[in-house]
């Protein structure tokens, strides 16, 4: 089976954030299974600066497992790359099967008409760009891209591939004449953690993992954190985003008095990752909405007890005894922390270990991606 990724960026472009980690993984995995051939055409985006870019020694770039991928140069914006459509024809005719990653990017739309005129069956991934909240960024123009991929769309072959029900129903509405399947994302699952103390001398060390941005609810943690004024507590924040809300989130640390206990960390490098689960007591993923939400996976994977909002897909916790799922307010943000204070949080890092292990390994979930891709080729 011959397998094309299309993705505005790609793996180590991890300035993007979760999307990056889930498409290597998948793209690692797949490569795994022994009939498929897997190529990714991508751009040398990794930032928003034009000088942030990719420099790969050779083009394509042979990947773990074997697949090569293609690193075309980024002109303008966050990933237009005219080169990058100069190749994707060519590719298209060699796939038995197209997957290509994005909405609102730049080839978006040459891959659907390409598709659709080649009669090639098409994975579609919208990462939760199809979801809404109510600061949705220019919903108009959104809007009017939608309906010219609406237009671009092949019935019966296009499926959105989304990663939990939520997200199904919000993409169905939008992209009505797709077909729709829900499988998850998978997480790395590290053989073996670091060495740990729980809650050392009483601190409770949170830490929340991820953009800078207002989708992510950020500012209702800071104010969660006002309601627990007289216990021991620290706040790591590990992510990048626009400097402007940057300055909006230290202003308002500052005027919460929240300068001793809460640290602006900035980018977090991959191999500083372990060390960062390790060093903390509990994750908090406060976001308005996601269509997965990869830190609360990769958390648990690192045996770290999560508070998920529920605006993420993460309901299941409390089933699994591994984390709270609370309404994103201070007020129940607050709550959860309080009783995690008292909570057995290494037993419930235990579990949520032991469930990703089970439901979420990359292997499992590439099995199932790659049973769908072989039920659209044999569809014709």
């Amino acid at each position: 089976m011959k397998i094309l990724h299309v993705s505005p960026t790609f793996y180590p472009a991890v300035y993007w954030g979760g999307p990056i980690f889930s498409t290597y993984g998948l793209c690692n995995s797949l490569a795994a299974i022994p009939s498929v051939e897997l190529k990714v055409l991508t751009t040398d985006s990794a930032g928003p600066a034009l000088s942030q870019r990719i420099r790969p020694d050779s083009n394509p770039v042979v990947y773990p497992n074997g697949y090569e991928v293609y690193f075309t140069r980024r002109v303008w914006g966050r990933e237009i790359s005219p080169a990058q459509l100069i190749r994707l024809p060519a590719l298209v005719r060699w796939a038995d099967v197209v997957h290509l990653t994005g909405i609102y990017s730049f080839p978006t739309l040459p891959t659907l008409m390409l598709t659709r005129t080649s009669r090639k069956p098409l994975v579609w991934s919208p990462r939760g760009a199809l979801q809404r909240w109510q600061q949705t960024n220019k919903p108009g123009l959104k809007r009017l891209w939608e309906i010219s991929c609406n237009g671009l769309i092949a019935p019966r072959s296009t499926t959105l591939h989304v990663t939990s029900v939520e997200e199904a129903k919000a993409s169905a509405r939008r992209m009505p004449k797709a077909g729709v399947q829900v499988i998850p994302n998978g997480v790395d699952i590290p053989d073996c953690l670091l060495g740990r103390q729980w809650r050392p001398d009483g601190m409770l060390r949170l830490m929340y993992l991820g953009r800078l941005d207002p989708k992510k609810g950020i500012e209702n943690l800071l104010r969660a954190l006002t309601h627990q004024a007289q216990e021991k507590l620290s706040l790591n924040i590990y992510g990048v985003g626009d400097a402007a809300y940057l300055l909006t989130l230290e202003r308002l640390i500052g005027d919460l008095n929240l300068n001793a206990i809460v640290t602006l960390r900035g980018h977090l490098e991959e191999i500083a990752r372990r060390a960062a689960f390790a060093a903390a007591d509990l994750s908090l993923v406060p976001s308005f909405t996601e269509n997965f939400g990869m830190t609360v996976a990769e958390s648990l994977a690192h045996g770290v007890p999560v508070v998920a909002s529920r605006g993420t897909p993460w309901s299941a916790m409390a089933e699994h005894g591994c984390g709270w799922w609370v309404e994103n307010t201070p007020e129940a943000l607050a709550g959860a922390i309080r009783e995690a204070m008292s909570a057995n949080l290494e037993l419930m890092g235990s579990k949520g270990r032991a469930w990703m292990q089970t439901d979420f390994g990359w292997p499992s979930v590439a099995r199932s991606m790659h049973d769908m891709y072989r039920s659209l080729i044999a569809a014709g």
